[in-house]
């Protein structure tokens, strides 16, 4: 099966004719193109035509998606179809001429096969919306949407005048402190029932209104307690209906819902990532109507990629209640990571798919899969492949976002076609669209370094939380240290913060070409990161215009050594016990704590077990052979029982333990059994057993 390549030059405003397209043909090496002036106009016929066979077919534009899609959808085409942006990305920008590499570059991505299906996370929404605010914001949007959605009203607050419906239409309720939990389908809310009145058991008629001497109770039926004096008249006038008890204590309540409408003035679930089917536009009546809109249409069964992959006996989070590694659980913005024993819990139905977490997992054991890293990694290795065979030099990648990052692009573009001081994205600039830009780290960085980009920009566009920023600006800090520790100069990997186009614009046209191996490298990504980062590290060591044996890191890295005070470690073994990584290990043959410097992730988990404080971590990259090999941190004489003479511990920790029970009670004139191994402290004990009753039984 060949792939057909459609390229439009857009009513020739870009630089794109028939020996441009036969250099594209010739850089992507198989397949048949074709440039056209007017795809989607004039020539639409070529592209018809195209749809006939079976073959792959990548359209060389965006612009005209929705027209292309519909066609082969009339067409009943089978072709796979997949589109490339080449106009906005480089073809009109100052230096198109240029472009030519990126172009074939961005063709030859498209033509990749579709990565095999992930796993999904299923949602089921009946479409019960509960709104909460108060009266005088979420009345008018229950009035609304009542008879679109199953409406209920939780109030949070009434005004003078804000009349709730007479009608008992949709249930209605009143509270505070409210607690929120779940996400769409299946979300639990908690609140208390503080006011007297009880909104769901009044019949609105008004006798309390008529009776209350203050004017304490208007039509939103609930008693201002600030002007109530207490003569409970209302209550008089309620009688049997019951609805009014100022003897109620706090009333805890629940309730089940598909969706939150939270209208208050600020949200009550504050992550920057809240769960899918809440809705907290606040105070803005145009943010107030787009989620009206957005709400009205999550009724039915919903689905969505499982962004993630884990292995939890890669996990370094925690070992007998000792936390080690929580970096996923404290950047994660969706509250989707928990603790969960020894190790963590991801609830599917709150992660959004940033993937910050597998990007800051120093072990591997969270990967992630949307696209998984051998997916991601094949698309890198054959942009930056094809972009030198096209005779490109110096590539940089552009990670950018699906949605924030490709709009910013899309503007960049447009307003250098139009002229003025925007240029567009530089000729050597290769744009890579990610579900989220914290998806990748130093993995995935210094592969693409070592295929050959001179550049790795991030661009972050303010729709991050704040923590993914800071997380990649670590990762960030790791890499470069790494990179400039084996003498490649320059700057290789940045983060771009760009909200507008003027400001992307000119942090891209800055940026300068870094030092990379003179040789690209073949290699593939490993679906586990540490593999990964070995074929990445080996290849960039071989070519580095240094060789260090080690490099210094900052405190993010996933490499290190571990420094043990031998005057204070016993070697009970706690720490290689705690150990997920299998770093420290023991020697059975004799007392030796020893560290396979290239399996330690800096968990701290050793750090945090040792009962001596014997323990400290120091980050580091050791490049030298020794990294691989178990090196001994500590030994010890062995310790002989005083009876069999079999070795059973260390000299230290008998002394140590003679020492601090010498004066314990428990051990008084039988601490030499301290010094015995288990089976003659067994024999010793029954033998002095015997003894004792041979001499009761002579007495």
């Amino acid at each position: 099966m060949t792939t057909q390549f459609k390229v439009c030059n857009c009513n020739r405003t870009m630089p794109l004719d028939a020996g441009a397209g036969e250099k594209l043909g010739a850089a992507l090496g198989s397949g048949t193109l074709e440039v056209a002036s007017q795809l989607c106009r004039r020539e639409v016929g070529a592209y018809l035509q195209a749809l006939d066979g079976v073959d792959d077919l990548v359209v060389a534009c965006t612009q005209e998606q929705a027209l292309f899609g519909e066609l082969a959808q009339q067409k009943q085409s089978v072709a796979p179809l997949r589109f490339v942006n080449i106009r906005e990305t480089g073809g009109w920008g100052a230096q198109a001429t240029e472009s030519l590499p990126k172009m074939a570059a961005l063709l030859a991505a498209g033509a990749l096969p579709d990565p095999e299906p992930v796993p999904t996370v299923e949602y089921d929404s009946a479409g019960s919306v509960l709104l909460i605010g108060p009266s005088a914001r979420v009345m008018p949007w229950a009035r609304r949407l009542n008879g679109q959605l199953d409406v209920s009203v939780l109030l949070t607050s009434g005004q003078a005048g804000d009349a709730v419906w007479q009608e008992r239409v949709f249930p209605i309720f009143s509270g505070d402190r409210i607690q929120i939990d779940g996400w769409l389908g299946a979300f639990k809310v908690r609140w208390e029932q503080i006011n007297p009145i009880d909104l769901e058991t009044c019949t609105r008629c008004n006798a309390c209104i008529d009776v209350c001497p203050e004017n304490a109770i208007d039509f939103n039926y609930q008693i201002d307690l600030d002007k109530c004096r207490s003569h409970r008249d209302c209550v008089k006038a309620c009688g049997a209906i019951g609805a009014i008890d100022f003897g109620r204590e706090a009333d805890r309540r629940d309730g089940d819902f598909d969706l939150i409408f939270d209208l208050s003035d600020r949200p009550l679930i504050s992550l920057h990532q809240p769960p899918q089917g809440y809705f907290a536009p606040g105070a803005s009546e145009t943010k107030q109507a787009e989620a009206a809109l957005q709400l009205t249409q999550m009724v039915g069964q919903f689905s969505k990629p499982k962004f993630f992959s884990y292995k939890d006996k890669l996990c370094a989070h925690s070992r007998n209640t000792q936390i080690g590694c929580n970096a996923c659980i404290e950047v994660c913005s969706a509250a989707a990571i928990s603790h969960n024993g020894n190790h963590i819990k991801v609830n599917p139905n709150l992660c959004i798919g940033c993937g910050a977490c597998t990007t800051v997992c120093p072990s591997g054991a969270l990967s992630y899969t949307y696209p998984r890293a051998t997916d991601l990694g094949t698309r890198l290795k054959t942009l930056l492949t094809t972009y030198a065979k096209a005779g490109g030099a110096q590539p940089a990648l552009l990670l950018h976002s699906q949605a924030g990052g490709t709009a910013l692009i899309g503007q960049a573009g447009r307003l250098a076609k139009a002229g003025g001081t925007i240029k567009g994205l530089p000729a050597r600039m290769i744009p890579v669209d990610l579900h989220h830009t914290a998806s990748t780290g130093i993995d995935v960085w210094l592969a693409a370094i070592a295929y050959g980009a001179t550049n790795i920009a991030i661009l972050a566009t303010g729709e991050e939380a704040p923590q993914y920023l800071d997380a990649i600006a670590a990762q960030i800090g790791v890499a470069q240290a790494i990179l400039s520790g084996m003498g490649y100069v320059g700057t290789h990997v940045q983060l771009v913060r760009a909200a507008t186009p003027e400001a992307l614009d000119a942090a891209l046209h800055a940026m300068q070409p870094a030092q990379v191996p003179a040789q690209r490298a073949t290699f593939n990504l490993a679906p586990d990161k540490r593999s990964t980062l070995d074929f990445a590290l080996d290849h960039l060591l071989k070519s580095a215009p240094q060789k260090p044996v080690e490099i210094a890191l900052p405190a993010a890295s996933p490499y290190g050594t571990i420094n043990v005070n031998k005057s204070a470690c016993t070697l009970c073994m706690s720490c290689v016990g705690a150990c997920p990584e299998s770093a420290l290990t023991d020697n059975a043959n004799m007392p030796q704590l020893r560290l396979t410097e290239r399996n330690c992730v800096q968990c701290g988990l050793c750090e945090k077990t040792c009962p001596e404080n014997a323990i400290t971590l120091t980050p580091r990259l050791l490049l030298a052979d020794t990294a691989k090999q178990a090196v001994v941190l500590n030994e010890a004489q062995p310790y002989h029982c005083i009876r069999c003479q079999k070795p059973f511990g260390t000299l230290q920790m008998i002394e140590n333990m003679v020492s601090k029970l010498s004066m314990h009670g428990a051990f008084a004139g039988n601490i030499d059994r301290i010094k015995m191994c288990s089976d003659c402290r067994v024999i010793d004990m029954m033998d002095n057993k015997r003894e004792t009753t041979i001499v009761d039984l002579k007495r």
